[in-house]
């Protein structure tokens, strides 16, 4: 009668016969070269369904007419081998990449395992060397899913595309099994429910098995093995090893630990979990297992490609300026292991080193003078020092001498100097690494060759730090300027009324437009003070400015001073802006006009509405300016005709129109006039009357 373990049996041996077909085929008929790789494949597809129809076989018949008891787990275990022989075909086999070996040999010790427990339990009792088959089982699993973690990390590209199908079937079925493998390695004996569907999961993986042989039929060719690899590798190996000892302890504590035996299992396997989520979070465990795979398994000590895209990838990551130094450390300190370190730099040429960044080390006030002995020994030598061996053995460093700090901080390990342009800008000191580190000269170069590196971006932050702060000077000293000539406007007003108060002092009239006029230069000074606090910012609110009642208050201004502005206006024309500065624009095109005008001159501003813009046009009878100036000067700062101005009105009132949307164009000719013209936006929010008006 067929029962479900007979049924998968069949499914898995159909299944794997069929892709073992369908490979033939496609060999046959693309006529590919037949790789070790395609040989390794068609065998284990072979022997996988020998296996399957093996234990459907002893499902169907009576147990005098089974195989024999040794067979069916040697098939088991030549499947496995030559899966794993198929997959090392898809990794280099350089002699220099001895992880590789390594994998394949403890791979096929672990497949004898099984096969002569198999051969040795047959003429046993049932059941007789279970466990110990149980720990063969999970050990080829445990390096099964190496060897599968081994191709997935080592593919790239396209290749990676292609494993990530073969990755995953080979992965589920020797998941499984370690599932299998860990349950009867504890509990000394095997799940009969997971035995019965152990042939479907296997049958489960073939589908992918066969779409990762369409997609490549070389398989992938060579692999290169990665010391990121290796290293993840022999870390699972490591875990699985560790696992598979806890268990034989909890097993051995188990059934020799009388009434409180299984209680103290279940207890020693917490205890050993937690002890290992530990160990793998510890960055010197992890440290120390990198050293050791550098010096054990490659010709060289560092992967240079890897290592330098780690270097500038975290040197780039300090987005931050003020970040900057402690990224320089941290990322010099990751190419030898240490977990410390600080950075003493110069800030200014002539300037002693001070400590500016430190990361895990004590902060040091002294500063390092710039003709001290350390210093002058770095400069002319460039050498990268072992503060251990300089307190060894000082002759070794001749003419160096390190501050009393430095020589007396044992955690301090290495001084790499940083060199820009043949000067020294500064040094790391570099704590204790967390794994003996030898300081030889492939470790000695590569920091030399990051340090230079970090010293050119420490370089060029600097510069961009101070063409930041020159920027800013800049800005202020450019407000600064405008609000000098804003004064010098204020001067000259309060002056001609101190002027005239000799003569009109007793006037009650001039007495009042004293006052007003008093108060509206105390006023323009407090906002003059607050733009020069808070920068080149508009002050107030940004709303409707009317400029028919501006002009009538330039024109009332004129008045008093003796000189007479015609106006021509155009009533409810207002633009959007800031009432004083706008003021302040068309102020000084009017001041600027009675400049160059004489007494009995001409000076007219029309005002009126143009399309979506308000035009304001000031005319004057004056001296005029010739082309070349009005062209190539009259815009730009510090420019000028007049013998005591600045020359920033006119820059200060072109950039605020040109910020409010505007337009200001100059017409003129010599001894006969200038006109000048703003064009500002509308504002179309009109009052009533002008509303009523037009109407």
């Amino acid at each position: 009668m067929l029962n479900l373990s007979v049924l998968g049996d069949f499914a898995c041996a159909g299944a794997y016969l069929a892709l073992l077909a369908y490979s033939v085929h496609q060999l046959t008929r693309l006529q590919a070269p037949i790789t070790r790789a395609a040989v390794a494949f068609l065998l284990a597809l072979l022997v996988s369904a020998a296996w399957a129809l093996g234990g459907a076989w002893n499902g169907l018949q009576p147990p005098s007419v089974r195989w024999p008891g040794w067979l069916f787990p040697c098939l088991d275990a030549a499947r496995w081998l030559f899966w794993f022989v198929f997959m090392r075909t898809l990794l280099p086999a350089a002699a220099s990449d001895r992880s590789v070996s390594w994998l394949t040999g403890f791979a096929a010790l672990a497949v004898c395992s099984e096969a002569l427990l198999a051969w040795m339990a047959d003429p046993l009792p049932l059941g007789a060397l279970a466990h110990a088959q149980a720990f063969a089982g999970l050990a080829i699993a445990v390096v099964g899913l190496v060897f599968v973690e081994q191709v997935l990390r080592n593919a790239a590209g396209d290749a990676r595309w292609n494993a990530k199908p073969l990755c995953l079937g080979l992965g589920a079925m020797f998941a499984f099994d370690v599932f299998t493998g860990a349950q009867a390695a504890l509990f000394q004996q095997f799940d009969a429910a997971a035995l019965t569907v152990r042939s479907m999961v296997q049958a489960a993986a073939v589908p992918l098995l066969w779409v990762a042989s369409r997609r490549h039929g070389h398989w992938l060719g060579r692999l290169h093995v990665s010391r990121a690899a290796v290293f993840h590798s022999a870390a699972l190996l490591l875990a699985g090893g560790y696992l598979l000892v806890v268990a034989a302890v909890g097993y051995y504590v188990r059934y020799t630990g009388g009434q409180w035996g299984p209680a103290l299992s279940v207890a020693l396997v917490f205890v050993a979990l937690l002890a290992l989520l530990l160990l793998l979070a510890s960055g010197s465990m992890r440290a120390r297992l990198r050293v050791y795979i550098s010096k054990n398994f490659f010709s060289y000590r560092y992967d240079y490609r890897e290592e330098w895209l780690r270097f500038t990838r975290m040197l780039s990551s300090g987005a931050e300026p003020q970040h900057t130094a402690e990224t320089v450390i941290r990322a010099l300190a990751n190419l030898v292991e240490s977990p410390s370190g600080m950075l003493w730099v110069q800030r200014a040429a002539g300037s002693d080193f001070v400590q500016a960044a430190r990361w895990n080390l004590p902060t040091e006030s002294a500063s390092v003078l710039q003709d001290a002995p350390l210093v002058t020994y770095l400069q002319q030598s460039g050498w990268i020092v072992d503060l251990d061996e300089w307190r060894r053995r000082p002759s070794t460093y001749p003419g160096l001498d390190l501050p009393p700090w430095l020589a007396a901080e044992t955690r301090c390990w290495l001084l790499v100097p940083l060199v820009v342009r043949e000067g020294l800008m500064g040094f790391v000191v570099l704590g204790r690494p967390r794994a003996v580190i030898d300081l030889n000269w492939e470790v000695r170069d590569l920091l030399r060759t990051a340090a230079s590196q970090a010293s050119s971006y420490l370089d060029q932050a600097q510069a961009t730090e101070a063409l930041l702060e020159a920027r800013k000077f800049d800005a202020f000293n450019r407000m600064s300027a405008f609000v000098v000539h804003d004064l010098k406007n204020i001067v000259t007003q309060l002056s001609l009324m101190m002027k005239n108060a000799k003569r009109l002092r007793d006037n009650p009239e001039f007495q009042q437009d004293m006052l007003d006029t008093v108060e509206n230069s105390l006023e323009k000074m407090r906002q003059l003070m607050l733009q020069l606090r808070e920068g080149d910012k508009p002050h107030g609110v940004s709303s409707g400015v009317d400029l028919e009642q501006l002009a009538q208050r330039l024109a009332a201004s004129a008045r008093s001073k003796g000189r007479a502005l015609e106006l021509v206006l155009q009533p409810g024309v207002a633009t959007r802006g800031h009432a004083d500065r706008v003021e302040r624009v068309v102020g000084h095109v009017v001041q600027n006009a009675f400049d160059a005008t004489p007494t009995e001159g001409m000076v007219r501003l029309t005002l009126d509405a143009q399309g979506s813009q308000a035009r304001i046009r000031v005319e004057d009878s004056g001296c005029g300016m010739s082309q070349e100036f009005i062209q190539n000067r009259l815009f730009k700062p510090f420019q000028t005709t007049k013998e005591s101005g600045m020359g920033i009105g006119a820059h200060e009132s072109y950039q605020y129109v040109q910020e409010l949307g505007g337009k200001i164009s100059v017409t003129s000719e010599l001894n006969r006039g200038t006109t000048v013209t703003l064009l500002l936006p509308l504002f179309h929010a009109q009052s009533p009357v002008a509303a009523l008006g037009a109407r």
